[in-house]
């Protein structure tokens, strides 16, 4: 992992605590909430203040994350908005802390210049010793506070400030009067400068868990399903209609066209399908390459068309399926009939314009492994830990690719990938559903009394 880590592809964009008030605010916090210190002076936290040196240190990498569920937080400045979720056992975890400082920010910017700010994300369940129990995290909610209690200080002396407006002869309490003098000098004026955080809460519908091997959950949707990343028959009674594992091509693939989450790259508005179509196909060629150790150090495009001819007939069926898709996007070729049980049918794939869109491209780059661009991007835990199984020449190539082609231009990437352009026209209300049974929905035939019977997915995975 040296490498991924030398050039910022492990690690990347933490923050670096060097100082000793830092340090010393940072000691406090976690004394506050885990009645840990550390005896280091210098080291790197991510958004959630979990540094990876102290988890060395203390021999837990789970530190702020006990039990994998409720995640706890130390937050030393702003600026932790930009960092990454290290450890992240849950795909909602890192959006919703972002979202919390983003919504607070001036507040914590005003707390954090005197005090580091600790909290936690707080839910139901504090134990997931069975599958069933993750089913029961509906929704979470950020607790936060200074480590002195600067916000619950304020709110009690606001409630007093309102005692003392309303109070008959208000002004003679003075014991209400010395009290609100002697909070005011620990939270200064909170009248003109009132301290307070928004209270956050945050549904949690659709997420991945990476618990039990990697699960994602997706309950906000019209059809509902879990899909499982080991075999779903270790886990007994989920509280879920249905569940696939990746073996299962069929029946996800049929989960995320009813529930109109995926479009095909080659249909997408201003995407060049058959460039993102050639890259996938030169990941392939890699892969084949270093089976065969040949040094891929510096590999460009015309190196990797070449080992392609070289070991034309090594080339995987999906590679195969995609050259036949970039004929037609660029040649005029006949349309390939790549369907779910074809290895290609998942690289061809990306998510929808809807709220959801980073959970599918992370199932999808799970489901397309080969494609490292989507597995780096959309899914870091996956990536790291196939990264770990390759042989030592692609990882080299893997890393030389990504610095050259990804980190000089993040965004631009992400948006030529998965960005959206704006429909040309008001979108226009779903049409009512037709008298008939019948409805042809992606190429399926829908017969909607045999939904409403046994489910979209019929006996499938039913319980």
């Amino acid at each position: 992992m040296h490498r991924l880590i030398e050039n910022g592809l492990m690690f990347g964009n933490l923050i670096r605590v060097d100082s000793p008030i830092l340090v010393e605010r940072y000691n406090r916090a976690l004394k506050h909430l885990t009645r840990f210190e550390t005896t280091l002076t210098d080291f790197h936290i991510d958004i959630s203040g979990y540094s990876p040196e102290i988890g060395d240190e203390l021999g837990d990498d789970q530190y702020l994350n006990h039990a994998g569920v409720n995640r706890q937080f130390i937050l030393l400045t702003t600026e932790q908005k930009t960092a990454p979720l290290l450890n992240a056992k849950f795909s909602t975890s890192r959006g919703i802390l972002k979202q919390f400082i983003l919504d607070n920010e001036s507040q914590l910017f005003a707390l954090t210049t005197r005090d580091a700010v600790a909290g936690e994300l707080v839910n139901s369940v504090y134990h997931v010793e069975q599958p069933a129990r993750l089913f029961d995290i509906r929704k979470v909610t950020v607790e936060a506070d200074t480590t002195q209690g600067t916000v619950a200080t304020a709110h009690k002396l606001r409630e007093m400030i309102d005692d003392f407006k309303t109070k008959q002869d208000a002004w003679f309490d003075d014991v209400l009067i010395g009290r609100m003098i002697s909070l005011a000098k620990e939270t200064g004026d909170v009248t003109r400068n009132p301290v307070t955080l928004a209270s956050a809460e945050f549904g949690q519908d659709n997420f991945w868990t990476a618990h039990f091997g990697g699960m994602y959950i997706f309950r906000g949707v019209e059809h509902p399903a879990a899909i499982i990343h080991g075999d779903k028959t270790t886990l007994k009674d989920l509280p879920i209609a249905f569940e696939f594992d990746f073996n299962e091509r069929r029946g996800i693939a049929k989960f995320l066209e009813l529930n109109d989450l995926v479009e095909p790259i080659v249909k997408a508005r201003g995407v060049d399908a058959a460039a993102i179509l050639h890259q996938k196909m030169d990941f392939m060629v890699a892969e084949v390459a270093a089976t065969m150790e040949e040094d891929l150090t510096g590999a460009t495009r015309r190196d990797l068309r070449n080992l392609g001819r070289r070991y034309a007939k090594l080339l995987p069926e999906a590679w195969q399926g995609l050259a036949a898709l970039a004929r037609w996007a660029e040649e005029d070729g006949p349309w390939p009939k790549i369907t779910a049980d074809h290895s290609a049918y998942f690289y061809t794939l990306r998510a929808k314009d809807h709220a959801d869109a980073d959970l599918v491209n992370m199932l999808l780059a799970e489901l397309s492994p080969l494609d490292i661009r989507q597995l780096f991007i959309c899914h870091k835990e996956a990536f790291y830990q196939t990264y770990a199984t390759w042989a030592d020449k692609k990882r080299a190539y893997v890393v030389d690719f990504l610095v050259r082609e990804y980190q000089v231009d993040k965004a631009g990437t992400r948006e030529a990938l998965f960005g959206h352009e704006a429909p040309m026209e008001e979108p226009k209300a779903a049409p009512a559903r037709p008298a008939g049974p019948w409805t042809n929905k992606g190429g399926y035939e829908i017969r909607h009394d045999v939904i409403e019977r046994v489910g979209p997915w019929g006996r499938v995975g039913r319980k």
